[in-house]
């Protein structure tokens, strides 16, 4: 009979449930095994896994090793990950306060959860799970007993890597996003100390990616909005996209009208012009311009 000892603090039940999970997938193999906990004479408490054979070196027990491993690599990751997260924080990151620590934390999880979906952050996340489950099955070649706290400390130093790298990138956001939400606080700043030029603007996007400007009757204004800033601008060098922000910025309007706002290519684009004329910015749900640009691209195709 073979024993496997996890040391475990007040958890027993809980990596039970993830390790007999896994092991529930060796039943077609028809392997005689047990999970128990136990509590020794100490106070602490253990997950004993046991083979009902004698020899190790069998294909049962290396399924049973593969087994165990997977279902505490599970373990791991949902019950200690956003702890190690937090700690590789407050160690690396001290100068933050607490509230920028939280927001860090915040973005950390989002990329190590995969909230975005991205495939790339899916393979990041099967490569930490491998790493855990050889790193285990690696330390049950030569040992019957893990303290999986002391496991998870001192063995999985690969994993902490990786760990860290989410945090530096978590941390770059972080600053990006601030940047940015600076950025937007000085241009509204812009917005608001002027007199508005004009009481409403209404956007369009052209077909060749250029923006037009329309005043509250409907009539054109591109040029006269956007001379002056083309004036400065090589030829070549034109970004329509900062040049549409500049402009209603100039021109402070107490009013933005986007209409198609499904053919802007630059969706920051949007939220950029809605965070800087907050509560003046309107996406037109569908109207007559909205209508006619849609009309004159379907033609045009």
């Amino acid at each position: 009979m073979q024993c496997l000892c996890i040391g475990v603090n007040n958890c027993a039940e809980s990596v039970k449930g993830y390790i007999t999970n896994e092991l529930e997938k060796l039943n077609k193999l028809n392997i005689n095994y047990s999970v128990n906990d136990n509590v020794d004479l100490d106070g602490s408490t253990s997950v004993i896994c046991t083979l009902n054979q004698e020899e190790k070196a069998t294909p049962e027990y290396g399924e049973l090793i593969f087994g165990i491993s997977n279902g505490l690599a599970d373990y791991i990751i949902e019950e200690y990950e956003e702890k190690l997260i937090l700690r590789i924080i407050n160690s690396n990151y001290c100068y933050f306060n607490s509230i920028e620590k939280k927001e860090i934390l915040r973005l950390a999880l989002m990329i190590i959860k995969n909230d975005d979906k991205n495939f790339l952050n899916s393979l990041y996340q099967i490569r930490r799970r491998n790493i855990i489950i050889r790193k285990l099955v690696d330390y049950f070649e030569s040992s019957d007993k893990v303290i999986l706290d002391g496991f998870v400390n001192f063995r999985l130093k690969d994993y902490m890597k990786d760990l860290e790298e989410i945090v530096d990138k978590a941390v770059d956001d972080f600053l990006t996003e601030r940047e940015y939400k600076e950025f937007i606080h000085l241009l509204r700043y812009f917005v608001d100390i002027q007199e508005p030029k004009f009481n409403v603007i209404h956007v369009l996007i052209g077909y060749d990616s250029k923006y037009i400007l329309l005043d509250e009757n409907k009539r054109e204004i591109t040029n006269e909005c956007v001379q002056e800033f083309m004036n400065d601008i090589p030829e070549g060098e034109i970004n329509y996209d900062d040049l549409l922000v500049s402009s209603l910025i100039t021109m402070a309007p107490k009013k933005v009208v986007i209409h198609s706002a499904k053919n802007f290519r630059n969706k920051e684009l949007l939220e950029t012009i809605k965070n800087v004329f907050w509560g003046k910015a309107i996406i037109c749900p569908e109207c007559e311009l909205c209508l006619v640009r849609v009309a004159r691209s379907e033609n045009k195709n």
